[in-house]
């Protein structure tokens, strides 16, 4: 292709397709609703629950109560709940003694095996059934075009996995499906974003998730976004930022893996809200998310608190020989080896999803 047709490309998609590869590779949504990277395509993000309708809670006592509550909403139907090796999937899994828990296993049990390990500790200590859904690099490309155009986006490496999950529970007749996917931005889990008042600049490069410049031959800036949080003397409301804009990225890759799958899922941490602001200072010694540590010591007493880890997904493995893209959007100088598996792997779903939508002759 030559230069000329990749120009003439660029300017008739306008720069709307710019914005939204850009928008992936930063903040892994498109932020802005009215932009879409097709014509006829249209993507949705999630809307958070708004303050007024949440639900106050002071305490691991309150927290307790509040989610017994919301269980017992769902008590005629079948549950199954996303369990892994964490505290927040465990104390959701407290509250449904006899129902489904699926949970996920790479590599034939070899990646992040102490994690399945607690997992399958957490299910037997209350009883439930536990179901591995088997991932592997060929299942998360089955799945990866039907969450895509389910998105109308590029989506989160967590999205094909959910999707397969979800479907693996509809055929064990499950109804609804429980997560405790909002605890982290809640409770203050994100110790890493919370670990200091930042400066303007310093967060923005700190939270961007994959520079659009580095990778993007017509990058667009997202600076705009950060922009509606500058404070006086060059810094951030990153609390807010965190708040509107990370639970729309997070909770949105749950709806869309979800919803291609016709299930039904239920956070109920997302109608909780702390009756004061978090405590910084307790969560920059160590104690992050320290009400949902104080709830489950009260649901697990005989149990060491485990540690924060992401959903597993083991994409360092899935792109340790990955060359880079290749379409004509990507630039040609991308220095691979620097970036992580979970970079690699915007990367990669970003070529593929052009790929889907805009077959190269």
């Amino acid at each position: 292709m030559s230069n000329n047709n990749i120009s003439n490309n660029t300017q008739l998609g306008g720069g709307i397709k710019a914005y939204c590869m850009s928008s992936y590779l930063a903040l892994r949504y498109i932020e802005d609703e009215t932009k879409n990277f097709y014509p006829g395509l249209h993507h949705e993000n999630i809307k958070p629950i708004p303050n007024e309708e949440r639900i106050i809670v002071n305490d691991a006592d309150d927290i307790d109560r509040e989610i017994q509550i919301q269980v017992e909403e769902f008590r005629d139907m079948k549950k199954g709940v996303l369990l892994s090796g964490g505290m927040d999937s465990a104390i959701v899994a407290s509250y449904l003694s006899g129902s489904d828990a699926y949970t996920f296993r790479f590599l034939d049990g070899k990646f992040q095996s102490e994690e399945l390990s607690r997992a399958e500790f957490f299910a037997e200590y209350y009883g439930l059934r536990l179901h591995y859904v088997n991932i592997s690099w060929d299942t998360v490309t089955k799945y990866l075009e039907t969450v895509m155009k389910a998105k109308a986006a590029p989506v989160h490496s967590i999205e094909p996995q959910i999707f397969q999950a979800a479907l693996q529970a509809e055929t064990d007749g499950i109804e609804i499906m429980f997560v405790g996917e909002s605890s982290d931005l809640i409770f203050g889990g994100m110790n890493g974003l919370l670990s200091k008042d930042w400066a303007f600049d310093e967060f923005m490069n700190r939270y961007i998730f994959t520079k659009p410049e580095e990778i993007l031959n017509e990058p667009v800036s997202m600076q705009y976004l950060f922009e509606r949080y500058r404070l006086d003397n060059d810094r951030i409301d990153f609390l807010a930022f965190m708040d509107d804009v990370f639970s729309v990225e997070s909770s949105s890759s749950y709806m869309n893996a979800f919803g291609a799958a016709g299930m039904r899922y239920y956070d109920p941490y997302a109608k909780l809200k702390m009756s004061e602001p978090l405590d910084l200072e307790r969560i920059r010694h160590g104690e992050s998310k320290y009400l949902i540590r104080d709830l489950f010591r009260k649901r697990y007493p005989d149990v060491k608190v485990p540690e924060k880890n992401p959903m597993p997904r083991p994409v360092d493995t899935y792109f340790a020989d990955w060359s880079g893209p290749s379409r004509y959007e990507f630039r040609r100088d991308i220095d691979i080896m620097k970036y992580t598996g979970n970079q690699k792997w915007q990367m990669y779903c970003l070529e593929k999803f052009l790929d889907m939508n805009e077959p190269l002759s």
